[in-house]
């Protein structure tokens, strides 16, 4: 791996993070393509430079949660699940789900299907301001973030479907999904570097920062446009996408 691809990858990273298709998923293909060995060093690279994209949330809503004690307690209740989850099922994750191609594409197009028929008739108004969320509402789209532990599945997108499901409004439940992936994505690359960063070299950590800055620069335009986007449009697009690209994926890689 060279800083080329550390490049690409973020990339990937920062676009796909935010938006409901699998980042994790699109790395995993995009190692395909590029014909990347699959090695413990990959596999923390994609879950390190994960923290590069959340940072650009913390730039962009610093001012939102700064003061309000409120949102930052919903916050943390909705991370519970993931946590327990995601610590409990480490090395089963990282040993057998991440690099796994097939379970990616299929976990595409079926979360597509999901998309689909959520948004199959015009939606009522949601909930629209993040203060009047319950901590109920929280942790049950905290348990569906859960399910993005399997790659494919994407954590915005299961959070996404989570907030449509309990009521929020399609802008709202971008908001508090970006404001979910902060906690989540800490605790992962925190306790990934606790577990392998002591293997890495002098240029697997400059690859590290390459990657990392890419993913910052390149998710703080696309939150922005994804914040647009939403206000004025369904998930369909989204959902459309996810079944294309497995398609592809799977004529690509297995055809």
């Amino acid at each position: 791996m060279d800083f080329l691809h550390a490049i690409i990858l973020g990339v990937v990273e920062g676009v796909t993070e935010f938006l409901p298709i699998s980042s994790t998923g699109h790395l995993i293909l995009a190692d395909q393509i590029l014909k990347l060995p699959e090695t413990e060093f990959l596999k923390s690279f994609e879950i390190i430079i994960q923290l590069g994209a959340i940072l650009a949330v913390l730039f962009l809503f610093i001012k939102k949660v700064w003061n309000n004690l409120e949102l930052v307690k919903k916050t943390a209740v909705a991370f519970l699940p993931a946590a327990i989850i995601g610590f409990g099922l480490y090395k089963l994750i990282k040993g057998y789900f991440l690099g796994n191609s097939l379970l990616v594409l299929i976990m595409l197009f079926f979360g597509g299907l999901v998309f689909l028929w959520l948004e199959r008739k015009p939606r009522e108004p949601g909930l629209e301001d993040l203060k009047n969320l319950t901590y109920r509402q929280a942790f049950l789209i905290g348990l569906c973030q859960a399910l993005a532990v399997v790659p494919g599945v994407s954590r915005s997108g299961a959070t996404i479907l989570g907030g449509l499901s309990v009521g929020l409004s399609r802008r709202a439940i971008v908001e508090f999904s970006f404001l979910l992936a902060v906690p989540t994505m800490f605790a992962a690359t925190g306790y990934d570097l606790l577990k392998s960063g002591a293997s890495f070299g002098v240029e697997d950590w400059q690859i590290l920062v390459v990657g990392f800055i890419t993913a910052f620069v390149t998710a703080l335009i696309a939150v922005r446009w994804f914040l647009n986007f939403v206000s004025n449009n369904s998930f369909k697009v989204f959902g459309w996408y996810r079944i294309i690209i497995s398609l592809v994926g799977f004529w690509v890689l297995f055809g």
